[in-house]
């Protein structure tokens, strides 16, 4: 089948998903027309539309799996009101966003599994999902603790000025970050980036709000089947801060695989670009990664 044929045999429709915060996220269903048996969640990075994982999403919808892709509270389509006006935060998205984007992949594809791959935050957050259970198996990219201490210089350096000096300036004269500015993506809702901010100057990210925000959190249960990837010439996700992120999960089997960019014959890849269809065309046994993944699972 040509490749045109096989892009006709997927539905694309957008969706409105509401959040038990009464707040609607915006959403996108890929449906390959033929049963769906596997269907997944992809969870973004902080501040990534879900624009940005089209290419991938569609690519997995080729493959027979059906993909829900969304856009967190205050970020992209789910923006509603004025920024500074939003509440929106990293426990909100991971508590409420997720859980309910969880449900409708699962209204959408009856009679599947339900699988999740997460982007860097929309890994690092599974461990808030109320009904993580229905979740079989988790593929993240880039999902690390992003812990400053841990990092090389001179990012390091960039970093703290991100984090410590410009969140907090901005915060309080804008009432939100406007970190699209410096290059990180959509404009962060206050709330977003201060926990962003909390949590990446202390080790195991979230766990520095264990017994202080977080009273209630399922890090110690989800058990499902994991895989970690990580790439050498990530500054954030680098393999301290992989580890320091999985340590979190006590009961996750983890598969972790850190790679070089050069072994697949592309310049960098680092924290973005996994999902880049660039890099694909160039190394298309990334994306095959996932496919053999799910493929694998029960």
């Amino acid at each position: 089948m040509e490749k045109s044929d096989i892009a006709n045999q997927i539905e694309t429709y957008s969706l409105s998903i509401m959040t038990d915060r009464n707040q609607a996220l915006a959403a996108t269903v890929y449906r390959p027309k033929e049963d769906v048996k596997t269907a997944v969640m992809i969870a973004p990075a902080t501040g990534i539309k879900r624009q940005f994982y089209h290419n991938f999403a569609n690519f997995l919808a080729e493959n027979g799996f059906g993909v829900l892709t969304f856009d967190n509270e205050g970020i992209g389509e789910s923006l509603s009101s004025d920024l500074a006006k939003c509440d929106a935060s990293l426990i909100s998205w991971g508590r409420h966003d997720m859980p309910a984007v969880l449900d409708a992949l699962q209204d959408e594809f009856a009679d599947a599994t339900y699988h999740l791959i997460g982007h860097s935050a929309g890994g690092q957050l599974i461990g808030l999902m109320p009904n993580y259970q229905a979740i079989k198996s988790v593929f993240n990219v880039a999902c690390s603790s992003g812990r400053i201490k841990n990092m090389d210089m001179p990012y390091k350096l960039k970093a703290m000025g991100f984090m410590d000096a410009f969140i907090p300036l901005t915060n309080l004269t804008l009432g939100y970050t406007p970190s699209d500015k410096i290059g990180m993506g959509e404009p962060l809702p206050r709330g977003v980036a201060r926990q962003w901010r909390e949590w990446c100057n202390g080790a195991g990210y979230i766990k520095t709000a264990f017994g202080k925000s977080i009273h209630t959190h399922f890090y110690d249960e989800l058990s499902m089947p994991a895989m970690w990837l990580g790439f050498s010439d990530d500054e954030i996700a680098n393999s301290k801060n992989m580890d320091d992120m999985i340590r979190v999960f006590t009961q996750m089997p983890v598969e972790k695989r850190f790679f070089e960019p050069k072994e697949f014959g592309v310049s960098s890849i680092g924290h973005m670009r996994y999902f880049s269809s660039r890099t694909n065309a160039k190394a298309p046994e990334l994306w095959q990664m996932a496919i053999d993944w799910l493929n694998k699972q029960p």
